[in-house]
């Protein structure tokens, strides 16, 4: 099964890449110039570059390389998507723009043909000369024109081809599309790179919870997830996350896994500022699906050495309140290390309002069986790529922002960092304070 996902995957990635060739490559370069091979050359190694660096981490390559390939690789994917849409769209513009052409070439020559007629008639009036005797046995000469010999010529007919500024008009317009799309998917991709790199924006929503006691009226939780340190995002990343999350001063601060794309040993450098994490009531840790890829046992050790708490299917009551939970990730089943409600929940007392923290969304129908007041997750990215968030919402219940599932509200964050492209394009990174208001109060 995995064999025949990654043959049409692969079939899918190679159809991609012939359509790119053909309309930025051949059909804008001339044949078996320079321009063409350069061309081709690039349309074969980048995407050669996207498979390394999808597969690299986990292939167990050095980290060097895993750097070197993931900047070209995976701007690249980024880049390959809004380069495709473009370039889908363009293909409605070429009809369009090739019959302005024409209808604009047809109208040049309009005034030309118009002249004709004109000629005509003013030879016509001129009188013809009178004919001059001529001796019989002299060979009679040609004839000269007269004005009745004077022909109009036929309209001039501009070929489907006909050259526009030097170039036949097919050539005009596939150069046109094809450096409009250029400029379309470079230009996203340059403004979606540079937000995630600027790093997340801070949001701030306000959640009312039924039993949450007054004391805890305006209990502030600084909600982070999908960091993914890895060869992009590193200690630069990380510094910025912890600089915009201290300046909050929040009461908690709740990570929501998705931490890392790489192993201790290679990213703990990288990890070592969420040391500086500081809230009165400390830091708290769930994994996520990708610790679940890079040795979730390791990485638990470690952010409990970086000062956070890891909450492993467990529950702790808060000084202000309420309880808060937290449950490994649906990931961990194939190592038996999945998320255990019962366990972390099971015997607690329901008068108290609950806060889980939870990776991926989708759990949300075992909070609201277990009673939880509100699921903190993270996982979906908001989509991260637009049309991304299509295919997001079609496996998650929600993609972003706060909902309510019975008596149970969701809130779901965009995250702080990207998977894959360093790239966001209708999906703004986040960090959400949440602030938890009592009805009594």
């Amino acid at each position: 099964m995995i064999a025949f996902f990654l043959v049409v995957v692969l079939g899918l990635l190679a159809l991609v890449h012939w359509y790119v060739w053909r309309r930025m490559v051949r059909d804008v370069t001339a044949p078996g110039g320079l321009a063409r091979r350069i061309g081709t050359g690039v349309v074969i190694v980048l995407p050669v570059l996207s498979v390394a660096a999808l597969v690299s981490g986990r292939a167990g390559m050095p980290f060097a390389v895993q750097r070197v390939v993931a900047w070209p690789g995976f701007l690249w994917l980024a880049t390959l998507l809004y380069l495709v849409l473009a370039l889908v769209a363009g293909e409605a513009v070429r009809p369009l723009l090739t019959r302005w052409l024409a209808r604009r070439a047809a109208g040049a020559e309009a005034p030309a043909a118009a002249e004709s007629p004109a000629r005509t008639e003013a030879a016509a009036a001129v009188p013809a000369p009178a004919p001059v005797p001529v001796p019989e046995r002299l060979p009679e000469p040609e004839a000269a024109p007269g004005p009745e010999a004077v022909v109009e010529p036929e309209p001039k007919v501009v070929p489907a081809t006909a050259p526009v500024g030097g170039v036949s008009r097919r050539l005009f317009v596939s150069r046109v599309v094809g450096g409009a799309a250029a400029a379309v998917a470079a230009g996203t991709v340059a403004n979606g790179a540079y937000g995630v790199l600027r790093g997340p924006r801070v949001k701030r929503v306000t959640v009312p919870l039924a039993k949450l006691p007054r004391a805890a009226h305006g209990y502030r939780i600084a909600v982070v997830s999908d960091i993914h340190l890895g060869p992009i995002l590193g200690r630069a990343h990380s510094q910025r996350i912890v600089d915009a999350i201290n300046a909050t001063q929040p009461d908690l601060i709740a990570v929501v896994g998705d931490l890392v794309d790489g192993t201790v040993e290679n990213l703990g450098p990288a990890a070592e500022p969420l040391a500086g994490l500081r809230a009165r009531h400390g830091s708290f840790f769930v994994t996520g699906n990708h610790e679940y890829f890079s040795g979730a046992d390791a990485w638990v050790d470690h952010v409990r050495e970086l000062g956070m708490r890891p909450l492993r299917n467990e529950r702790l009551e808060i000084a202000a309140g309420f309880d808060l939970a937290g449950v490994d990730d649906v990931a961990g089943e194939s190592e038996g290390q999945g998320p255990d409600f019962v366990r972390a929940l099971g015997d607690r007392d329901r008068s108290r309002a609950a806060v889980l923290l939870a990776h991926q969304p989708v759990v949300i129908d075992d909070a609201v069986a277990h009673g939880v007041d509100l699921q903190l997750s993270g996982h979906t990215h908001g989509g991260q790529l637009w049309p991304g968030n299509l295919l997001a919402e079609l496996a998650n219940p929600t993609v972003a922002g706060l909902e309510r599932y019975g008596d149970t509200q969701l809130y779901v964050s965009r995250g702080a960092g990207a998977w894959g492209p360093p790239v966001r394009v209708g999906a703004p990174s986040d960090i959400t304070v949440v602030q938890l208001a009592s009805k009594q109060a």
